[in-house]
């Protein structure tokens, strides 16, 4: 579960930091909303892997952002509310979330159902949405993003880099030989295999201009692995 991204809506400062700590000392990234409108917004333009949504927020309650968020996402929601009664919960699970916690809670009982929710989204659907550390691979636009300190690049790969990165990234510590990058990446290219010398090195050299140092280190006599084992 290490780097998935949580999206916690709390607007009580102190339940929401007892979430983060939880969560953070299992391997989750966090980022917080106070109110609905806020947590649209960061949901658009994080793209999480999980929602933590409390019923009784300011501006937008939970509701009508799970509704919204149903509109154009399939994000795994999960309502974290005072509100025990069952029309509550059967209107949450009505309008599409997948999981339902009571306060007061067990944080560890939470951190359990998030665990438990994402096992099943990644189940029923492949990963479309990749993360390592501050790198996202974007699997649907063909995109890879540097996501740090709020801000989002985009890196202006071609699509053979493209391909390189999103076929090492999804096992980061593997060494992959020059002629299986080649293979697997380039199948209908005649190019020789020392070109992927010069891909690698350019896709070095765009993640470093965004201040992503030390990926793609080379193993002498191999090839290349997408990041050291230190890194992970």
């Amino acid at each position: 579960m290490e780097n998935y991204l949580v999206l916690i809506v709390e607007d009580e400062p102190a339940i929401s930091r007892l979430l983060e700590a939880y969560l953070s000392r299992e391997g989750f990234r966090t980022v917080q909303a106070s109110d609905g409108e806020t947590a649209l917004q960061q949901h658009a333009y994080l793209k999480p892997d999980i929602v933590l949504l409390d019923i009784r927020i300011p501006k937008l309650d939970g509701l009508a952002v799970l509704a919204r968020l149903r509109h154009t996402s399939s994000t795994p929601v999960i309502m974290v509310t005072a509100l025990a009664d069952d029309l509550d919960r059967l209107s949450g699970l009505h309008l599409g979330a997948d999981d339902y916690v009571v306060k007061p809670f067990n944080p560890q009982e939470v951190v359990a159902r998030v665990k438990a929710v994402l096992r099943r989204a990644s189940g029923a659907q492949p990963n479309k949405l990749i993360r390592f550390g501050a790198i996202e691979v974007d699997f649907s636009s063909y995109s890879v993003v540097v996501a740090k300190d709020n801000t989002r690049q985009v890196l202006p790969l071609t699509l053979s880099e493209f391909r390189i990165l999103a076929h090492m990234i999804r096992h980061p510590n593997q060494v992959f030989a020059r002629a299986d990058i080649l293979d697997a990446c380039l199948p209908e290219s005649d190019a020789l295999v020392r070109t992927v010398d010069t891909h690698i090195s350019n896709l070095r050299r765009k993640l470093e201009d965004h201040g992503q140092i030390g990926f793609f280190p080379a193993v002498r006599g191999v090839g290349y692995r997408f990041a050291e084992p230190l890194l992970c």
